[in-house]
This record gives structure tokens, sequence and C-alpha cells, in this order.
């Protein structure tokens, strides 16, 4: 047993050394970096709201009158936003997100559904509207921001590097978001598990695991763990009447 033990660190250098995992390795790398980099921009996404929920909320409660001016102004603001600059960032962010994963679209399109335009335009116009006190989600939107991560990092990689197929890293993207928006990595996996299944998971499954947990945890380890629902307050139960 031990001369088998000595046996297989003898030639642990010469696996390391591999050129096949040398290769894997790289080629996680981006999903590591993309996957935090997700983490943090999910979790300052959710306090930018967070913050200009209670600020509104103080401002209105202080000057109610002031609900009939900044309300119709985020609005037309927010909509000028996405009108002029980009109409790829309408919409809650999951159908951009999708369309940009279907096989026959090009990277042109991906570019557009998925660029930095759409997700700065993504950020500004939700966020104007949450500071004129309209009710919208951040889940939607942080896929497909967390899908425009990935897909940035994917394009700035140097060109001897491995790279997974870019459908592959907007789905990672997709599930690390999700991972960061709802505090689930399991969610996450799921996610990207449900849309790959009858394609190409096989290709990047160790990607996205990778991903959805580095998202997670990042996100957890700025927020600390939460039930996204609330804590569950259960009374006493008895069989009397």
């Amino acid at each position: 047993m031990i001369q088998k033990l000595r046996a297989g660190l003898d030639r642990l250098p010469d696996l390391v050394a591999s050129r096949r995992v040398r290769q894997s390795t790289l080629q996680v790398l981006p999903f590591w970096f993309a996957g935090a980099l997700t983490g943090l921009v999910a979790v300052g996404y959710a306090q930018i709201f967070r913050v200009l929920e209670r600020r509104f909320d103080v401002a209105t409660s202080e000057a109610p009158w002031l609900l009939f001016v900044l309300c119709p102004l985020a609005f037309l603001g927010s909509w000028a936003l996405v009108h002029l600059f980009s109409p790829e960032a309408a919409g809650s962010g999951i159908p951009q997100l999708m369309a940009a994963t279907t096989p026959d679209i090009g990277e042109r399109a991906i570019n557009r559904l998925l660029g930095a335009r759409a997700a700065v335009i993504k950020i500004l116009s939700s966020t104007l509207i949450v500071a004129g006190g309209g009710a919208i989600g951040r889940e939607g939107p942080t896929l497909q921001i967390s899908g425009a991560i990935f897909r940035g990092v994917q394009s700035r990689l140097p060109a001897f590097w491995p790279r997974a197929p870019m459908s592959s890293m907007v789905l990672a993207g997709g599930a690390a978001g999700l991972a960061a928006a709802f505090n689930t990595p399991l969610g996450g996996i799921v996610y990207a598990i449900e849309e790959l299944a009858r394609s190409h998971i096989g290709s990047f499954r160790s990607g996205v695991l990778h991903a959805v947990l580095v998202a997670g945890i990042v996100a957890q380890i700025v927020l600390g763990p939460y039930l996204y629902l609330g804590f569950p307050r259960l009374g006493i139960w008895t069989n009397q009447d």
C-alpha cells in the first residue's frame, strides 16, 4: 500500500505538467474569475436597490407630493435610456439571455444582447425606476448582467487560452447570476442542467459548477447567509380547540 502511494506521488509532477491538466485548469479559470465578479456585482446591485428604496420611502413620507413628481420622471428617464441607447436592455433580461444561447445565433447578436452597453443601461434604467418608486425585480436583470460579465471575460481572453463555447459561458453566467441573486447555488446548477441537458452540458459541467459555487460563496461572504423568502415564525401547535 505504501509503495503504491509513493508511486502515485512520484507520478504527480508528470500529471500536473501534462497538457490535458494544464488545458483543463486554464479553461476553468475564467469561470472562477467571472463567477467571483458576478457575485460582487450582484451584491452591489442588490444593495443599491435597498438604499434607493429606503430613500424614496423617507422622501415621500416627509413630502408626499414628491410621489407625483419622482415617479413620472423616473419612468420617462428609464424608458428614454433604453429606447435611445440600448433597446436590448428592455424587459426582464431573461429572454435576452436565453436568446443568446440558441445554436443559430451569431456572435454579433450575442454582443448586442449581452454587451457592456446593454448591461450598463440595464443597471441605470432599473435603478432609476427604483429611485422613482417603481416596483421592479432585480433577479431577471441580474441574469442578463451576469451573462454579459461572462461574455466579456470570454471575449477578452488571450488567443492562446483554451476556450469553452460561448453559449456555455453565457449559460454559466446566467446560472451564476441566479445563484448570487437568490442566494441559491443549487438553484443555479439546476437551471443550467435544465437548459443544457439536451445539448452540451458535458462540455462544461465543471465550469458551471465552479462558476455557480464561486458566485454563491462571494455573495454569502459579503451579505451573509439568509433566506430569500424570510424567516418563518411558527407558533406552538396543540391539539386542543
